[in-house]
């Protein structure tokens, strides 16, 4: 049945009581809440007793392979974990003992061919891997330098490990002759400007470096060296003794203190070449002594019969090409058998030994003086002019003739010397053709009353040939 319009309707109203669900709700939720509680709480347990040892060790791991790989093979790795795991850090840690102990003894052992105070690095991977390097590059220049013919050849090699090897461009090595004092310049740099006085040749305990044996650095002191005249830019000279008798200098310049620094950091790695070196550049010497004795005169000190013979091959050759002339004389004391025979051998040698200084004391550095044989000497006078020669002979003439021995007797004994001159090429296309000019020539002072210095003369030799 429809309602009619206008008719109201009843309505109803329900009351229901949760609060005995929401109360069960809870307690299932403090439940659940509890369970997982419990469960975090045990798996925490869990990990913190199986996991975490794992984690430390692998953390102990990160820091022990880090410090290992800066070649720091000192830490020791620890666990509380039992098994396979711990017999393994027991491996590792023997292991990195026996490395640490290897590198220690390696480094020890490269060290003792590197000069001392030298150091590269607190790595010993990185050290041992430099000095290995190092060293080859060392044995290489010395296998080569061993090969090499001459003093002068190995100097070179020194240059060209420090312009190549070290990138130093201005820079100059000196010779230092310890007998002497005197040092020789054997190389100098285009760039090179010489920082020391001229003087220092002469002297070569002038040069602060030579006379401590130590480097001298210019920034250790205000006007460090007198000897030094270097305003604008630093140095660095090192010296290196060879042995008694020599000493080598390097004197290096730098424009700043940036450069001088870098040169400083690289004088130990200089020192190991030259260290190198030395064995070689002292055979070298004692060659070159033992050759210089051989073609010595032991009584006089001037150069035998044997120097001259090798001397004149080796001048043919460039004197054809630089035009050199030479002046010949063939010098020879008169009645020089008679000295032996009326005052004995001991007053002729003394005759013989003062023939040799008066000829060192009357010739130039570029002149020769030789013993030919007995009392007749040779020597030979480099671009000489006639006028030239003439004065030379003059002056030897004149000192022997000076010269007063004492005999044993109320007066002393003098003596007096005849003297041939020939030129070449004027009168011969070669040396030995002059030579023999030469003694032509003195023949002919002999044969015309001696004490006379006498020129060579075309006709001579054609009246020896008549003869």
């Amino acid at each position: 049945m429809m309602s009619r319009e206008g008719t109201q309707l009843g309505a109803i109203s329900m009351e229901f009581d949760i609060s005995d669900m929401r109360n069960s709700g809870m307690l299932t939720i403090l439940k659940i809440l509890g369970i997982n509680l419990l469960f975090i709480v045990v798996v925490l347990f869990l990990i913190n007793h199986y996991v975490s040892p794992y984690l430390k060790l692998f953390i102990n791991l990160q820091v022990g392979i880090k410090k290992a790989h800066s070649g720091n093979f000192t830490h020791r790795f620890k666990t509380t974990i039992t098994g396979d795991e711990k017999s393994i850090v027991s491996n590792i840690n023997t292991l990195f003992s026996k490395m640490q102990e290897t590198f220690g003894d390696i480094k020890q052992n490269l060290s003792t061919f590197m000069p001392p105070n030298s150091s590269y690095s607190d790595d010993p991977l990185y050290e041992a891997k430099t000095i290995i390097h190092e060293l080859s590059d060392i044995y290489k220049f010395k296998k080569t330098i061993e090969l090499d013919a001459s003093k002068s050849m190995v100097y070179s090699r020194i240059v060209d490990v420090l312009k190549i090897k070290y990138l130093i461009h201005s820079f100059a090595l000196y010779e230092v002759n310890n007998i002497s004092n005197t040092r020789k310049q054997l190389f100098c740099s285009e760039e090179y400007e010489s920082i020391c006085f001229e003087h220092v040749n002469l002297d070569a305990l002038e040069c602060r470096a030579n006379r401590t044996h130590s480097n001298v650095i210019s920034t250790e002191f205000i006007d460090l060296c007198k000897t030094c005249h270097a305003n604008e830019f630093h140095y660095i000279c090192i010296p290196f003794s060879i042995n008694s008798d020599a000493s080598l200098i390097i004197s290096i310049a730098a424009k700043d203190l940036k450069e001088l620094h870098k040169l400083n950091s690289i004088i130990p790695n200089i020192e190991h070449y030259l260290e190198a070196a030395k064995p070689v550049i002292e055979s070298k010497i004692l060659m070159d002594k033992l050759r210089e004795s051989s073609l010595r005169d032991a009584m006089t000190g001037l150069y035998n019969r044997r120097f001259l013979e090798e001397f004149i091959d080796q001048v043919a050759k460039v004197s054809k090409r630089t035009k050199d002339s030479y002046s010949v004389m063939m010098l020879d004391v008169d009645f020089f058998k008679m000295v032996n025979d009326t005052y004995g051998h001991d007053v002729g040698d003394k005759v013989i030994v003062e023939i040799g200084k008066v000829l060192k004391e009357n010739i130039r550095e570029s002149d020769l003086a030789i013993r030919y044989g007995g009392e007749e000497f040779v020597v030979l006078l480099h671009n000489a002019n006639e006028e030239g020669t003439q004065a030379v002979a003059q002056k030897i003439h004149a000192a022997f003739g000076a010269l007063a021995f004492d005999v044993g007797t109320s007066e002393p004994m003098k003596k007096t010397m005849s003297i041939g001159i020939a030129q070449y090429p004027k009168d011969g296309d070669t040396i030995w053709k002059c030579i023999k000019f030469a003694d032509t020539a003195l023949y002919v002072a002999k044969t015309t009353g001696r004490n006379k210095i006498v020129h060579y003369l075309a006709k001579m030799s054609e009246m020896e040939n008549v003869c």
